[in-house]
């Protein structure tokens, strides 16, 4: 009956709990005291300021909103019309010739700098020759992916081969 009283007061949840711990020396938390009133079947009374926000929803102002959409599209970059192609790109390449293995074909010192892959369906094969140590990929792809600069300088490397047998 305390919890209705002080609903019909109109006081808040927070300060029905303050009253009933005074009251009764309990140690309810506002939201114990929304809890109870709710298993109760409690109407809790909406608020003034709730309920006229229920009842009048805010217009949008359209003139306020064509303004920013203006300032918007005034501010933005234009796009550019055309399309142009990008030029081909020329990939820098060492001589060596890949072994072409599948992933599940590699070893555990075996180069995996990859070949393939580029169209449609096109697989992905890997170098396959012994990797550099302290390295994913042989001498000839470490220093085409860590130092292009020095290979130029050096020219190719001359990695060994391995002969595999053939499928």
């Amino acid at each position: 009956m305390a919890l209705r009283d002080c609903l019909e007061k109109g006081m808040s949840f927070a300060e029905i709990a303050r009253a009933l711990n005074e009251r009764f020396g309990t140690a309810y938390t506002r939201n114990a005291a929304i809890g109870r009133a709710r298993r109760l079947g409690l109407s809790v009374p909406m608020r003034e300021r709730a309920a006229r926000a229920l009842n009048k929803p805010k217009q949008a102002d359209a003139r306020r909103i064509r303004e920013l959409r203006a300032r918007k599209a005034a501010s933005a970059a234009p796009k550019p019309t055309t399309f142009e192609r990008a030029a081909v790109l020329q990939l820098r390449c060492v001589a060596i010739t890949p072994r072409h293995l599948a992933l599940v074909d590699l070893e555990a010192g075996d180069c995996r700098y990859p070949y393939g892959g580029d169209a449609e369906g096109e697989p992905i094969t890997f170098c396959g020759h012994q990797r550099q140590e302290g390295s994913s990929y042989c001498l000839a792809h470490f220093n085409l992916t860590s130092a292009p600069e020095l290979l130029e300088k050096r020219g190719p490397a001359k990695t060994p081969l391995r002969l595999v047998e053939a499928a």
